[in-house]
């Protein structure tokens, strides 16, 4: 198509679940008590390996919530619903780089949990300050690297005059289908990055939990059987949620009734999940409750 043929577009115009307005409302007001909740739950202090990862994936998951969240809630109560060309570029950038640093750093707590069940005498040693810290930056730099790689192949492509994304956010591949050339780039650049930070992470984490399971039936007591499973029962928890919302999403079969389902399906992955992470880690781990029932009692002797 030649040049002088289109309109640049400026910005976009998100039309997810515009047709459901009763729908809309009570969203909004989910969304909203979630998004409160995900910001103000978790203030730990506790100095693990396990707790950096965890306040790695809680600071995640906040930075995940707000930078889709207040949008898709001024959308559901505005008429307009428009967004800018570069706000629309900044939420994908955001939302790719953020959802792909958790599907390393799930990987990396995996590998933690490993190295607790099945090498814990060395846990201290090999688990020491400069590996989890190397691990975690390294998780980060994937996810933004990825990000910045699909969002400016995205971004730069034209877009002929459709402006109008049958979304709640602007999710890439919402994007892409606006696109007024040949996409083939994107989607070979979108499948590489799938198997190396999609695939790769679930079978490294299907192969440590392998060896956590092997492990843990070695143990003879029944007791020390529950403990070592209670250690990782949360991370797994976490893991079965995320993968299983993403996989269900994208391997259930389509129909043209499907569309809606799917948009409800990726609001609760964005914002129900992320206010999980932390509550499932908090109501499993012993030293986090110890921690919150501290932070209470002082609350309390304060007010009284």
């Amino acid at each position: 198509m030649e040049k002088e043929n289109y309109t640049v577009v400026k910005e976009f115009y998100m039309v997810g679940l515009s047709n459901y307005p009763s729908l809309q409302m009570l969203l909004y007001v989910l969304c909203l008590l979630i998004f409160l909740i995900t910001i103000i739950i978790l203030d730990s202090h506790l100095h693990t390996p396990m707790y950096f990862f965890l306040s790695n994936l809680s600071f995640l998951d906040i930075c995940y919530t707000s930078s889709s969240v207040p949008l898709i809630l001024l959308n559901f109560l505005s008429e307009e619903k428009s967004i800018s060309f570069v706000g629309c570029g900044a939420q994908m950038f955001f939302s790719l780089a953020l959802g792909s640093t958790e599907c390393v750093l799930l990987t990396v707590m995996s590998y933690d949990r490993y190295v607790a069940i099945c090498r814990p005498l060395r846990y201290p040693i090999i688990m020491n300050k400069e590996l989890c810290g190397w691990m975690a930056a390294s998780s980060w730099m994937a996810g933004v690297l990825n990000s910045l790689v699909q969002t400016v192949l995205a971004m730069g492509l034209p877009f002929c005059g459709n402006n109008v994304i049958d979304y709640l956010t602007c999710e890439i591949l919402a994007v892409l289908k606006l696109a007024c050339t040949d996409i083939s780039l994107n989607v070979i650049i979108m499948v590489i990055s799938n198997v190396i930070l999609l695939i790769i992470p679930v079978l490294l984490i299907v192969i440590s939990y392998a060896f956590i399971l092997f492990t843990i039936l070695r143990i003879n007591s029944v007791e020390g059987r529950k403990k070592a499973f209670s250690t990782c029962s949360a991370h797994l928890t976490v893991v079965t949620m995320f993968y299983g919302t993403i996989l269900f999403m994208y391997m259930k079969p389509k129909s043209k009734d499907s569309h809606a389902t799917d948009e409800l399906i990726a609001l609760f992955y964005a914002v129900v999940i992320p206010m999980l992470n932390p509550i499932i880690y908090s109501l499993r781990n012993k030293d986090v409750k110890a921690a919150v029932k501290k932070l209470s009692k002082s609350i309390f002797s304060q007010t009284t």
